[in-house]
């Protein structure tokens, strides 16, 4: 039996993959959150073997929980199931410790598949991102801009394109001020960017954030 939580903040949403499940006779769905904080809060108190997680929820994004539980609980697989395309975020993710990544638009059975190969401990690669990460291999110096920065600064970078002040950044993540400063010298200085006008156009431009 495969133990699965699910985490997406539309109720609606929840249901309905905890109906499509329970077709499955291998598949048991132990438990449920709407956001960031009930995220790592369901996986400190259930045992699971896969959380299956939007990107995009309200207070934590899915980016900074991806960060926590990979802290408090290493051996849970994390399927990333986002309305971001592939080539947006996944690379990101799977470098940060997500286990898999689908698109929301993806066949149900899709979803199926990968959590029964991330249960085996096994990462599940689409053929779109094993052709992203081709690509990679075989040029490293087109790699987009983003995909250069650290899993924090990459997470400082989401937050200032949305236009959060470095105030906003340090109580979210729980650094000082001067520590997103110096996070937001670094990511500047590999994006070439020169404000904070700069990171939000290039962030809308790739479609980092709506």
């Amino acid at each position: 039996m495969i133990r699965i939580g699910i985490v997406d903040d539309h109720a609606i949403v929840r249901s309905g993959l905890r109906s499509f499940f329970a077709d499955f006779v291998d598949l048991r769905v132990v438990g449920e959150a709407a956001n960031g904080r009930e995220a790592i809060d369901l996986v400190r108190m259930t045992e699971m073997d896969v959380l299956l997680m939007d990107l995009s929820m309200p207070g934590q994004s899915g980016l900074d929980v991806l960060a926590m539980i990979r802290a408090k609980a290493p051996d849970v697989g994390i399927l990333i199931l986002s309305g971001y395309p592939e080539a947006h975020y996944a690379m990101n993710l799977i470098r940060q410790g997500a286990s898999g990544y689908l698109n929301k638009e993806c066949d149900p059975g899709d979803i199926v598949d990968a959590i029964r190969t991330i249960a085996l401990g096994k990462r599940y690669i689409t053929p779109v991102v094993a052709e992203l990460l081709a690509q990679q291999l075989n040029r490293r110096d087109d790699t987009a801009l983003h995909e250069q920065l650290s899993e924090r600064e990459f997470q400082v970078f989401l937050r200032l394109a949305k236009g959060e002040t470095a105030g906003d950044i340090a109580r979210a993540l729980s650094l000082s001020v001067k520590t997103v400063s110096t996070y937001r010298t670094r990511l500047m200085e590999k994006m070439a960017l020169a404000s904070n006008s700069d990171l939000t156009y290039y962030a809308l431009k790739n479609q980092l954030i709506d």
